[in-house]
């Protein structure tokens, strides 16, 4: 049987019964795409591993507690063998030779009828891989296409649908880093028509991006009559319109001081379908990205995350400094670089101590990071004396001093 490649096929299990004989770590990695198949799966064991015998108790799989017997295998569909007994795994596979089941041995792939591919899904595709006896090469090779299908780098167009993504997509890029961009949003990317970027986006993603794709700066972006933000909803509704998938590059995430929900509206307004991707935020990201952890155990139980990009005693300022001044936790500020001194100002008047630990991270997770330590008492002047110069993330509290940067 070696000397002939395997025939590959998909094998439709819903609601037919599948005999798993043994119920260790293989049992443990194989029974839940049985499941997620449909299958009408029943465990022959003695024992069973812990994640095993919760998919028992659920109801997920019928488990038979006892040794494999002649006779199990009648009526059924497919069999995987993997037990530490050979004369069992033999007993076993002689008979789903004789009931004409196809096989699987976890001992010994040789004496089986049928092989596990390696598998990966992406977007409603399955990927299988055999390579006979080379296990890790099939999962390699399985790795490298499901990644290419999930990032747009390897193009597997769908059939019947002029646009796998209508309308437009709201794609929160995260903090700058372009490795730091989620999966689904680097794969819309790689399928849009338009792309309208924010400066703070991820800006080496765009140099990926296929000849034909328009990409548009959007604070460059005519506003005519039109305030920045107006422009923009009407330059994502034009291209839409137009029949283009279009993806709105953001930094971060859409939703966290991103306007996401604006552009949200202004499109739904308009009749214009809207996918949204969360991002990975820069609150969180960049001071982790700096050595400094927004919680920890016993330093800080809680964190807030306050816009700066006005200051306390301007008018327009939805934020309680007075009662963030009063919290024991870590503050994390976005778009304060200028206000910072005013912002501390605010902070110690209101009660928080002067020796506060600040850090300010600038262009977190790029080539260009740096990392300026003060306090409350400095900081305001410390930014001015090292140029600091947004983006910035300022972390305000003792988790700063907690890491080994510190």
């Amino acid at each position: 049987m070696a000397a002939h490649p395997a025939y590959p096929v998909g094998l439709r299990l819903a609601g037919r019964r599948v005999v798993v004989i043994g119920g260790g770590q293989v049992a443990q990695r194989r029974l839940p795409a049985l499941v997620a198949a449909g299958a009408d799966v029943v465990l022959i064991s003695p024992s069973a591993t812990p994640s095993v015998d919760v998919m028992a108790e659920t109801g997920e799989i019928r488990w038979e507690r006892r040794r494999y017997q002649d006779g199990d295998l009648a009526n059924t569909w497919y069999a995987l063998i993997a037990t530490r007994d050979r004369a069992a795994n033999d007993a076993a596979s002689a008979e789903a030779e004789r009931e004409r089941v196809w096989c699987v041995r976890a001992d010994d792939a040789e004496a089986a009828t049928a092989w596990t591919p390696a598998t990966g899904r992406s977007e409603g595709v399955t990927v299988a891989v055999l390579t006979g006896n080379d296990p890790r090469r099939s999962a390699a090779v399985r790795d490298a296409i499901v990644e290419g299908l999930r990032d747009g780098s390897l193009a597997a167009p769908a059939q019947g649908r002029e646009k796998r993504n209508p309308g437009v997509a709201l794609v929160g890029g995260g903090p700058g880093d372009p490795d730091l961009i989620t999966v689904r949003g680097r794969r819309l990317l790689a399928e849009a028509d338009v792309v309208i970027a924010d400066r703070l986006g991820p800006r080496g993603l765009l140099d990926e991006l296929a000849p034909h794709v328009e990409v548009i700066d959007a604070a460059k972006i005519p506003y005519g009559r039109f305030m920045a933000q107006e422009a923009i909803n009407n330059a994502l509704i034009e291209h839409a319109k137009a029949g283009k998938s279009v993806v709105r590059l953001k930094g971060g995430d859409p939703y966290v001081f991103g306007r996401g929900m604006e552009e949200l509206q202004a499109l739904a307004e308009a009749g214009i379908p809207c996918t949204v991707v969360p991002g990975i935020s820069s609150s969180i990201s960049v001071p982790g990205a700096a050595g400094i952890p927004v919680t920890h155990r016993g330093v800080a139980h809680e964190f807030t995350v306050v816009s700066g990009h006005v200051g306390p005693d301007d008018p327009r300022s939805l934020v309680d400094w007075a009662s963030l001044a009063k919290l024991t936790g870590t503050l994390v500020i976005l778009m304060g670089v200028d206000k910072i001194g005013l912002i501390a100002e605010a902070l110690v008047r209101h009660g928080r101590s002067a020796d506060t630990p600040v850090a300010v991270v600038q262009e977190g997770t790029t080539a260009a990071q740096r990392r300026v330590d003060a306090t409350l008492a400095t900081v305001g002047e410390t930014v001015r004396i090292q140029e600091v110069r947004p983006p910035a993330v300022i972390v305000i509290g003792d988790v700063v001093t907690v890491g080994p940067a510190a």
